[in-house]
């Protein structure tokens, strides 16, 4: 794994402008059943991927942590949200709370999440390849390729499928 995580970056760059290419044409034209072929292609990913294996998403970057989010973990920890938020996280430049710091303070050396039954969403949900109208996300697919493994294979996969479809 850490074979791959090492070339992962280099491999997202090479393919950048290709890919930006490709969403550029989806998001103009989306296919009729491309939440379908991208919930598949997410699930079949995911079969064969061991998200514990890597933590890549956890090592190297953090999540936004909604209001929800924040009154979530909060409780869990018996804290403020108030407390929370000053113990552990930060405004980020858009005005966003993200942790203070990465590697994510949640995560362990085993690569588990202490947190993880109380999760922020985005944790939830990454990397937000099985999401509806898919190609509305399509920035955030761009970065999610050079940080997530799975989320590569997914989007090369989706790449050769609808290439044929054409």
């Amino acid at each position: 794994m850490q074979d791959i995580l090492n070339h992962l970056p280099q491999l997202a760059k090479d393919k950048h402008k290709e890919n930006k290419n490709f969403f550029a044409r989806l998001k103009k034209k989306p296919p009729k059943q491309l939440d379908y072929l991208m919930q598949e292609l997410h699930e079949a990913e995911f079969q064969r991927t061991d998200c514990l294996e890597c933590a890549n998403c956890c090592k190297t970057t953090g999540p936004l942590f909604t209001d929800k989010d924040i009154e979530r973990i909060a409780k869990h920890f018996r804290m403020k949200p108030s407390q929370f938020i000053a113990q552990f996280l930060r405004l980020d430049e858009e005005n966003d709370y993200v942790l203070q710091s990465v590697p994510c303070t949640f995560l362990g050396a085993d690569n588990y999440c202490s947190i993880y039954e109380v999760r922020p969403k985005a944790c939830r949900e990454f990397p937000h390849t099985d999401r509806k109208k898919f190609q509305q996300i399509s920035n955030l697919t761009l970065k999610n390729v050079a940080i997530c493994p799975a989320a590569y294979n997914i989007v090369e996969e989706m790449k050769k499928r609808l290439l044929q479809i054409k």
